[in-house]
């Protein structure tokens, strides 16, 4: 019978792959009197792929954990330091990166010799009895079957699975030959793009995954070609890279990848490991580690918590984190390459970094540390001043030239009366302009007084409030010469008539509401007012206060005025097709959709200043099913580029309620990247970009033009100029007050060290 507690004496394991072998071995030399079974339905020698790469950190966790795996593994490893990336005919090199691989059938004797050695019961070509006769006949059932897992899918409704199939097929190959780097080429054929991701894991031998988009596999003609023809068929396409050798398979096949994710990873006494719980992109190699780590972290929580339950929690709460940190990495590097397309008129070398970066995972000045000389190189063809990091190069957009890339984001201040800004926006707006970003954006500007999103929301619908704006600009101009100030235009549509933020974010005021009006009659969520549809009538009175508004700002002295389209709000309710469901001119198609805003727009570019720019905000996706698709944001911002938008400010979300953001760090970039690319308009990136280092990164990588931050403006208004004092940077791009300029170095602190002894004294 099963015992209690965290200390499992009978333990069952659904799978023989490398994460459910290093889970057995871990078990049974922590407790050689557990009896455990690992059940494996192919044969020992059986894999599918070839060559896996673990990083330092992994082997380091193995070799504390068990140093004769780690020293059987070091026995077979294979390392190297570079990638090499080829297009065009060009291949450029980096550095610095530290690899280790070996087969993927070594590792797996390695762990079956290992696993015998302590007395596991390995039970190969042998299925597995069902998880539920495992549950009770043992204190403890690991399903690392993989990422199709029947265990995952008898407990469906326990552990939830999210399975997202993706837009490219690969196929796991190898090669006769060593490649001397991690190599990626690109092959530009009459079909559309294919790429090549290779690496060695072994003297004589190296893995090969060859990839491409659904639509250029089907081109091609791979889906009406056997195994040996389509291997035949990539050795052609690639042999430049391949040397003339031809390509190895092993019951290789065409798939598309999934990426799975679970809401839990254990039911009772079941728990989930691996790929059975999750999926990681094999283009940042991480599929055999996270089993590996997931081995690792399982077998301390089982060590450490006295009872299974506790235990299981335990390893469920340590290695969510991690393991979603490396599929949000993972997710943008696979969508990096099904988007490659869009990315391949960059120079080769910009090409070769804005690769190697694609995760972010790799950053600017962690390549920088790697290789400083591939770096600069890449600095050098950008157009950067020797000794000036990317983001404190200047960037034009018409008449207006900004000595930096940093944006101060808006960001609602809910503290102006009267829609007037006051004292507060005098000191905040004028803190962040000294504090050296190259444009500071106001919060969200109305038109009108039922236009606000709060009581507290600042306006410029009459001359008072422009007036007060005034002081404002007038204020950067004079004080922080050089940096621009821009508003932002905005009508809160449905989203309106609420209380200020930290009185309930989108909360309904107790009294004093006004009536609000949007596209179409939708309230933004449960207990929220029913806005009115607008007339036609009512769309020109509006569009006319637009416009009011930012004659009142151009005589306000602003540099820079930006449409505000997003985030549900008036001018976004008629892009989303979540939000406008009007049956006239102004609803339907996306053409219909953009009717309206565009209107907007024209009206307002006729009266602000012509050499003054103008830029539009967008959420390039509702998060939600049904609303804007990707393409949709690429087909909105070219139409405001091509009305005359200099810029496109890309968000993303804040348009229904009932979203779901992937949020992480630089999570709505690769919006910013993709219309960018597609579009072909400068854009400007936001959201949780959070660190100098990250700017640099997008910016040197081509994927954003400027960078806007909010929260980290809050937590310090010398953002900026405190960037360029930590990269050791003093130029144009960043200009010290002459007040601040004794504070332009970090202030000393007391000394911890203690004087060395001189002598050691014996007894």
């Amino acid at each position: 019978m099963p015992t209690s507690g965290a200390r499992p004496s009978r333990i069952a394991i659904i799978g023989g792959g490398p994460g459910g072998l290093y889970a057995a071995a871990l078990l049974k030399r922590l407790d050689p009197s557990r009896d455990i079974t690992l059940w494996e339905r192919n044969a020992p020698d059986d894999t599918f792929g070839f060559g896996v790469v673990l990083s330092d950190e992994t082997l380091g966790g193995i070799e504390h954990a068990d140093p004769a795996v780690y020293e059987a593994l070091q026995q077979h490893f294979v390392r190297w330091d570079d990638i090499d990336i080829v297009h065009r005919g060009e291949r450029h090199t980096s550095g610095g990166h530290g690899f280790a691989a070996l087969g993927r059938k070594r590792l797996l004797e390695i762990l079956h010799d290992r696993c015998r050695d302590l007395g596991v019961d390995l039970r190969f070509r042998t299925g597995a009895p069902p998880p539920a006769t495992l549950a009770t006949s043992h204190d403890l059932v690991i399903a690392a079957d993989g990422v199709h897992s029947t265990t995952r899918e008898t407990y469906a409704d326990t552990f939830r699975p999210h399975l997202t199939t993706h837009r490219c097929r690969y196929i796991w190959l190898a090669v006769d030959f060593p490649f001397d780097a991690f190599r990626f080429e690109i092959a530009e054929t009459e079909h559309g793009v294919m790429q090549l991701h290779g690496y060695p894991y072994a003297p004589d031998a190296s893995t090969v995954i060859v990839e491409m988009r659904e639509e250029v596999w089907h081109a091609a003609g791979f889906d009406e070609l056997g195994e040996q023809e389509s291997i035949e068929r990539c050795a052609k396409i690639f042999a430049d890279a391949l040397g003339g050798h031809p390509l190895q398979s092993n019951n290789s096949a065409w798939t598309t990848f999934r990426t799975v994710v679970n809401d839990r990873w254990s039911h009772g006494n079941v728990v989930l490991l691996g790929d059975a719980a999750h999926t990681a992109h094999f283009s940042i190699g991480s599929g055999t580690k996270l089993a590996v780590e997931d081995a690792l972290a399982l077998a301390a929580c089982l060590q450490e918590r006295p009872t299974l339950g506790e235990a299981l929690t335990a390893y469920e709460q340590e290695r969510k984190p991690v393991v979603a940190s490396t599929q949000r990495a993972a997710r943008a590097s696979l969508e990096w390459f099904e988007n490659l397309a869009s990315h391949l008129g960059q120079r080769p070398r910009q090409f070769a970094f804005n690769l190697l970066t694609r995760s972010r995972r790799v950053t600017h000045d962690n390549l920088r540390l790697r290789d400083a000389r591939f770096t600069e190189a890449v600095e050098h063809e950008f157009g950067c001043p020797p000794g000036t990091p990317p983001m404190f190069t200047p960037f034009r957009l018409r008449g207006l030239t900004l000595r930096n890339r940093v944006v101060v984001s808006p960001m609602d201040m809910y503290s102006a009366v009267d829609g007037v800004p006051g004292d507060f926006h005098l000191v905040h707006l004028g803190a962040r302009a000294l504090g050296g970003a190259g444009l500071v954006m106001t919060e969200m500007v109305c038109v009108s007084p039922e236009g606000r999103i709060t009581p507290g929301c600042a306006g410029l619908y009459t001359g008072k409030q422009a007036e007060a704006w005034r002081r404002i600009t007038d204020f950067v101009h004079r004080q922080a010469p050089g940096t621009g100030i821009g508003v932002q235009l905005g009508h809160s549509g449905r989203k309106g008539s609420t209380r200020l933020m930290w009185e309930g974010m989108d909360e309904p005021l107790d009294d004093g509401n006004w009536p609000l009006v949007a596209a179409s009659p939708l309230p933004y969520k449960p207990g929220s007012q029913t806005p009115r549809e607008l007339s036609r009538a009512q769309l020109t009175d509006i569009r006319e206060q637009f416009t009011a508004a930012a004659l009142r700002a151009a005589r306000a002295g602003f540099d820079l005025l930006e449409l505000h389209c997003a985030h549900g709000y008036l001018l976004s309710g008629f892009l989303s097709p979540l939000t406008n469901r009007r049956t006239d001119a102004y609803g339907g198609s996306l053409a219909r959709r953009l009717r309206f805003p565009l209107e907007v727009f024209d009206a307002v570019r006729a009266v602000w200043p012509e050499e003054r720019p103008m830029t539009v905000r967008v959420s390039a996706t509702d998060w939600a099913e049904g609303g804007t698709t990707p393409e949709e944001a690429v087909a909105i911002a070219r139409a405001f580029a091509a009305h005359g938008a200099d810029a496109i400010d890309v968000s993303t979300g804040q348009v229904v309620a009932e979203e779901r953001p992937e949020f992480g760090r630089s999570y709505q970039t690769p919006y910013a990247d993709r219309i960018r690319h597609e579009a072909g308009v400068p854009v400007i990136a936001v959201g949780a970009i959070s660190s100098w280092d990250d700017v640099n990164s997008l910016i040197l990588a081509g994927r954003t033009d400027l960078c806007a931050l909010g929260r980290p403006h809050l937590y310090d208004p010398h953002w900026t100029l405190h960037a360029a004092a930590e990269q050791g940077y003093d130029g144009p791009g960043v200009v010290w007050p002459a007040p601040y300029r004794a504070g332009s170095r970090p202030p000393r602190t007391g000394r911890t060290d203690a004087p060395k002894p001189r002598l050691t004294l014996g007894r």
